[in-house]
């Protein structure tokens, strides 16, 4: 008898063991070192820690999230429609949330239940990923071709307006970014986008010139160069270039942040949430932030490079992308050198729909890890996306 149960019990660890084969722990680590620096930074000594309490509980959902999104074999995202189902169901919920959703900083961009909000742009980002994808992946072949371009830009340009309408420039500049790269990653001739940047750059300056007002040309200069208004939209801006200037080279000390916590800083736990922890953890935190997310988009590209197909290859590396992009303008903006565009950074920033989001991207790649070995998957099966 015990010896049948001890079968069983092999058998079950068996099935549960092929089930995370994908699973890595040079992944999920620096993912939950990233999100752990987040939870310090919001963390308070004096005052309600309303913020740190609710994204420890945001970190157990996504973390449950990702171990379930390592699970799946994704290899029927390949194949049928799946993919561009996921593209409309994308679509319809970002034209929902502009009748329905909830006004949040001038931005109508999130869906209010009650005990939690849900803001769709963030799945669409990864939605966009996995269409542009399958996309690139049927046809690496004949990815010369001007016209793919068109399509796939046209594919972003849909989900891009809509974000961009709420308004949340923030994300929608990052939609258009994942694009770019997944454009350049998979294989499209430079002298193609280069005509459609130039068609792009033609078109602003057609309207600089002749469309545009006065205020509104001070408007977008403000936007370029938020410190030129330090009184007015560039506080936040400035704010931020103080906060981590006071840091030093170590800090104030976990929670002994002056201007995040005497709120100083605006937002201190989303959009300038790099500044509060530079404040806190100075030169010599700011230096393990950044070796940490290295480190984390280094075992990305490798699962990239060793992935199965070009359909997991390219999700792989559009994944990457997203995650660069959000932590270079994330940074970029709380440093002063880009605009003020209230965009989170990957894992620290408070938020349930851009974490949830993240995690789970995280583990559809390590997911994909899974099969990457199997000489089968490297078949490329012709179906219209």
């Amino acid at each position: 008898m015990l010896h049948l149960i001890q079968i069983g019990y092999n058998v079950r660890m068996g099935q549960i063991k092929t089930l995370f084969q994908g699973f890595r722990w040079s992944i999920f680590l620096p993912v939950i070192g990233l999100s752990f620096l987040g939870l310090v930074t919001m963390y308070s000594h004096v005052g309600e820690n309303l913020f740190f309490n609710r994204q420890l509980l945001w970190l157990g959902v996504a973390t449950s999230a990702l171990l379930l999104a390592v699970i799946p074999d994704y290899r029927f995202l390949r194949t049928g429609n799946t993919a561009f189902i996921i593209f409309i169901v994308t679509v319809c919920l970002l034209i929902l949330v502009l009748f329905v959703g909830e006004v949040t900083l001038g931005a109508q961009s999130r869906f209010n239940f009650g005990f939690f909000s849900f803001q769709p742009s963030d799945p669409a980002k990864l939605a966009l990923i996995i269409l542009l994808a399958k996309y690139f992946a049927k046809r690496h072949e004949e990815i010369g071709d001007f016209r793919h371009i068109l399509i796939s830009g046209l594919y972003t340009l849909t989900i891009f307006g809509l974000v961009f309408i709420q308004p949340d420039f923030g994300s929608a500049a990052i939609l258009f970014l994942v694009w770019l790269g997944m454009v350049l990653v998979s294989g499209i001739r430079f002298r193609h986008l280069a005509t459609v940047f130039f068609i792009g750059v033609v078109a602003f300056t057609v309207m600089w010139q002749f469309i545009f007002l006065d205020y509104q040309k001070e408007r977008i200069m403000t936007f370029v160069n938020p410190l030129s208004d330090i009184q007015g939209s560039g506080y936040n801006a400035y704010q931020s270039t103080v906060a981590i200037g006071s840091g030093g080279l170590m800090g104030k000390g976990v929670g002994y942040g002056t201007q995040s916590k005497l709120l100083f800083l605006p937002e201190y736990e989303t959009d300038f949430i790099f500044a509060a922890y530079a404040e806190e953890w100075g030169l010599s935190g700011v230096l393990i932030l950044f070796a940490l997310f290295g480190f984390l988009v280094y075992q990305l590209l490798k699962s990239s490079v060793h992935a199965a197909s070009n359909f997991e290859r390219l999700f792989a590396a559009g994944v990457t992308i997203l995650l660069v992009a959000h932590f270079f303008i994330h940074v970029g903006m709380n440093i002063g050198l880009l605009p003020v565009t209230g965009t989170t950074i990957p894992f620290l920033s408070y938020g349930g729909s851009h974490l949830l989001t993240e995690f789970i991207a995280v583990g559809m790649v390590m997911g994909m890890r899974r099969y990457a070995s199997s000489s089968a998957s490297n078949v490329e099966i012709d179906v219209p996306a």
